[in-house]
């Protein structure tokens, strides 16, 4: 049996391993390390199969949260794997130039300052914004470093450098000339503090009280002509264009086709009937205000109706020539609502009244629907394609189940509103001259003399969506387009499925038409990871303050154990809830690496060739057969995103079983000195590698300080993936057996020592019986060292017994405990904890034989008291044997 890594004679000096494991010590130069020898840098002449993966690019202007960080640790993760397996890897990062949050930053910097973007211009504004963007943008690249992403960043990008400002005009210009961008008056979510048009993704919802009032139109005389309405929004009712109602509500027959005067217009709105109307809600009855509700606005198309904008870009009343022109909207609805009461046509009001409202996630204000002219993209014919790159297996998403989610959303998708009222972005290039002319101008255009551009901007997801191939060159025929497109996997939130990832494989999808190699989609694979929330379940936010800085643990815990921590809870599309004791845990589990590693290596671990099976111990065929079982289901694991899978796998294998056990093993084999240390020494050394190798995905810094002492080599980087021996029979299975025997039989001879309260340094004279049946003979020397056993002396006098069912046998060990007990003391000790343990069961008892507690308390506090009874009985049971064990004083 080989090792993957071969160590020739001249391999250089090992670096000797420090004290102790101090992450802050070491992860700063062994990065620098790493990006200094080009381990991240790809080659796209390497002639190596290509593997690819573009950073989900983070806001120019913020910093990497925890969920930031849970993404980064995968993306690595996965690009550290392909990169041992031998591909040519290109993990590419870049930010985005979040045109809503940069903007507002740097207009809250002018208003303190005593100025706004007008009083600038709009170059000067820029100017501003592009300084504000030099100064906070290397932050986030000084916090990837520290996480110990390993990007290519030669090749680093950004949304609006020049490269993909051409690539975006470039889609621009195709995407009209083909008909897929027009522009058209439509119902859009109006931010009045940023004042612009704003996604659906930046728009949160939560509940509110408010108030729902109800008055009518028409005669406040009950017995004449009038409708009740109701609505949460009163102010909206002065663009009432309609009143609607279902065509088969008997209660308003009558008044279908007939108008009632407008309380405050000089003009009447129609009654009309409508199937989107809920006869059961309310009064039946709903005023329809097209310009400023989305089902309105539907009602209004159908019907044919007037759409008034009664709002200007502020929130402010305008152009309605009432009294309330100029107030804003907040204000407007006190005082429409006072206005109606003197009129006498409020019917009732109810306080509180909750309800879902819509407010703007980077200016924090309630978004008020609003008719506007803006830019579109017609996306029925993109978000088919799509769906079908699903479908026909194009892309794969991970989990699968999440595939019904995507169908959901892109089989129903509406147009795109494409367009924001703000200067810092990708300018519209659009051009407008005399007598309505229109001209779209591509990137390698001039626009005609006298024409003057379109003032709004792209929205930011429109520059985001074409992040997989215009970060590699395009339009250009670039060698990393051709190389490395289309990427490999995305790896991103569920949460962002259907605004970021379906825009990119709508324009994936669409442009690789026009390529003259196989790239139907933007990426291959799509793996959707979940949320991380507190160690509680509950969503980190700032509100809360229950978020957690992801480089405040790196500080306290290291790197390695942020990453750990992350990757181990990383389950295909569910969310991962962490707390500081999971940071703790992986803390504590490099720290045992490196002791482990330290230990080896003092015992003279080492790689090399694996001898022959019959120069190998029971304890080595174990530990590597073993070895090769958990590197398949490691391997198996990352290969099909499920990272928890193959951490735990890897994790119990290095505490559980390769550090409790083998190291404990080895001992006994190096103590015999000559060639069964030697071997012992080449078992260790080969489990060591391949166990680092395959760690350092998710714990690259530890890994590569401990597998460099090992081997001698200059970064586990570019090491070769572990990979199973193979080198397996049926005299390793047996051996698996014996060993098992040996530890289900030292671990009864432990838990029975702690007990009885023996120290555990201490040795205690046994006669041990039954290990030939149980198929151990040979094995006896590993039973005593781990167990803390000596043999029997000729006084010996056996004081307590142990019957352990092991392997194909049943093994008795007698022991002398006398000179290792204080059995009076112990006596007491086991006295005071039985009493403490039948008290237990008497009040647990009579709770359960208490019939109307039993009947009237809920059922998991009744299933809870009686697992309380039984585990009392149990420790009764348990301390009765261990007192008669000790005999009589």
């Amino acid at each position: 049996m080989s090792s993957p890594t071969e160590t020739a004679g001249n391999t250089p000096a090992a670096p000797a391993l420090p004290a102790t494991w101090e992450p802050g010590a070491h992860e700063s130069r062994l990065y620098q390390g790493w990006v200094e020898r080009g381990c991240f840098t790809a080659d796209p002449g390497s002639g190596k199969p290509p593997y690819s993966i573009v950073i989900p690019p983070p806001n120019v202007n913020g910093s990497l949260h925890m969920g930031h960080a849970f993404e980064h640790v995968l993306m690595d993760a996965l690009s550290r794997r392909k990169r041992m397996q031998g591909y040519e890897v290109l993990w590419l990062p870049g930010m985005d130039h979040a045109a809503i949050a940069m903007q507002a930053m740097v207009e809250k910097r002018l208003a303190a300052e005593g100025t706004d973007r007008h009083a600038l211009g709009r170059e000067a504004f820029l100017d501003r914004v592009w300084q504000a963007k030099e100064e906070i943008s290397g932050d986030i690249g000084g916090q990837m470093r520290r996480l110990g992403d390993g990007v290519d960043w030669s090749r680093e990008r950004f949304t609006m450098d020049d490269g993909l400002s051409r690539a975006v005009h470039t889609v621009f210009k195709r995407m009209y000339d083909d008909g897929l961008i027009y522009r058209a008056e439509r119902l859009v979510n109006w931010s009045p503090v940023l004042q612009t048009a704003i996604s659906d993704i930046e728009v949160s919802y939560s509940d509110i009280e408010g108030e729902l009032v109800s008055f009518r139109y028409g005669s406040t005389d009950d017995a004449q002509p009038h409708i009740v309405v109701a609505t949460t929004r009163l102010e909206t009712m002065l663009g009432d264009t309609a009143i609607a109602v279902h065509p088969d509500d008997e209660r308003y027959r009558g008044l279908v086709g007939t108008e009632l005067p407008h309380p405050f217009l000089e003009t009447s709105v129609p009654v009309i009937a409508d199937e989107h109307v809920d006869p059961e809600f309310g009064t039946g009855a709903v005023k329809i205000t097209p310009a400023h509700d989305p089902n309105d606005f539907a009602i209004g198309q159908r019907h044919g109706l007037p759409m008034p904008t009664i709002m200007d870009a502020t929130g402010r009343i305008a152009d309605t020539g009432t009294r309330f022109d100029g107030m804003d909207r907040f204000e407007a609805r006190v005082a429409v609502r006072e206005a109606l009461a003197e009129q006498g046509r409020i019917v009732k009001e109810i306080r509180p009244y909750v309800h879902s409202v819509g407010h703007s996630e980077r200016s924090g204000e309630p978004i008020e629907p609003r008719l506007s002219m803006q830019w579109w993209v017609r996306v029925e014919s993109l978000a088919k394609a799509a769906g079908d790159a699903v479908r026909d297996g194009s892309t794969q998403i991970h989990p699968a189940s999440m595939e019904s989610r995507w169908f959901a959303w892109v089989d129903d998708m509406h147009d795109w509103c494409i367009s924001r009222q703000l200067w810092w972005g990708h300018r519209i290039p659009i051009w407008y001259g005399p007598d309505g002319d229109v001209v779209c101008v591509g990137p390698d255009e001039q626009p005609p003399v006298g024409y003057e551009q379109d003032p709004d901007v792209l929205d930011t997801w429109f520059s985001s969506g074409l992040w997989p191939f215009s970060t590699l060159g395009w339009p250009d025929d670039t060698a990393d387009l051709r190389t490395f497109y289309p990427t490999s996997v995305l790896v991103t939130g569920y949460d962002i499925l259907f605004f970021w990832v379906a825009r990119m494989m709508m324009f994936g999808t669409y442009v690789g038409r026009t390529l003259d190699f196989d790239a139907p989609v933007p990426f291959r694979h799509l793996f959707l990871h979940g949320l991380v929330r507190d160690e509680h379940g509950r969503k980190m936010s700032k509100s809360k303050g229950n978020g957690i800085d992801p480089l405040d643990w790196v500080d306290r815990f290291g790197a390695d154990a942020l990453r750990f921590t992350l990757a181990r809870g990383a389950r295909p599309g569910a969310d991962l809830s962490v707390g500081e004791t999971n940071a703790q845990d992986s803390r504590n589990f490099a720290t045992k690496l490196f002791n482990a590693t330290k230990f080896a290596l003092m015992n003279g671990a080492r790689v090399g060739e694996i001898p022959a099976d019959a120069e190998l111990t029971d304890a080595d065929r174990w530990i590597l057969r073993r070895l090769d079982e958990v590197l398949a289901d490691a391997d198996g694991g990352f290969e099909t995103y499920e990272f928890s899978r193959a951490c735990e796998a890897l994790y119990h294998f290095a505490w559980d079983e390769f550090c409790d056990w083998y190291l404990e093993l080895s001992k006994v084999q190096v103590a015999q000195g000559g060639s069964a240390a030697d071997v012992t020494a080449l078992v260790l050394g080969t489990v060591l590698d391949s166990l680092l190798r395959a760690l350092h995905p998710v714990m690259p810094f530890v890994t590569e300080v401990l597998w460099t002492a090992l081997t001698g080599q200059e970064t586990v980087t570019l090491a070769a993936w572990p990979q199973p021996s193979g080198d397996h029979d049926v005299a390793d299975t047996a051996a698996a057996q014996r060993i098992s025997a040996v530890q289900q039989l030292v671990t009864e001879i432990r838990r029975f020592r702690s007990d009885q309260g023996l120290p555990p340094g201490k040795r205690v004279p046994a006669d041990i019986d039954g290990l030939d049946d149980a198929g151990i003979a040979t094995l006896r020397p590993y039973v005593d060292t781990l167990a803390r056993l000596e043999p029997r002396g000729e006084d010996f006098t056996a004081s307590a017994t142990v019957e352990v069912r092991a392997g194909s046998g049943t093994v008795r060990v007698a022991l002398d405990t006398s000179g290792a007990v204080d059995v009076e003391a112990e006596k007491r000790r086991l006295a005071k904890d039985l009493a403490a343990a039948e008290k237990e069961r008497d009040q647990t008892r009579g709770k359960l034989d208490n019939e109307q507690f039993v009947a009237k308390a809920p059922d998991h506090v009744v299933a809870r008291i009686r697992e309380r009874n039984v585990l009392a009985l149990e420790e009764i049971d348990r301390l009765s044997a261990a007192l008669a064990a000790l005999g009589d004083s």
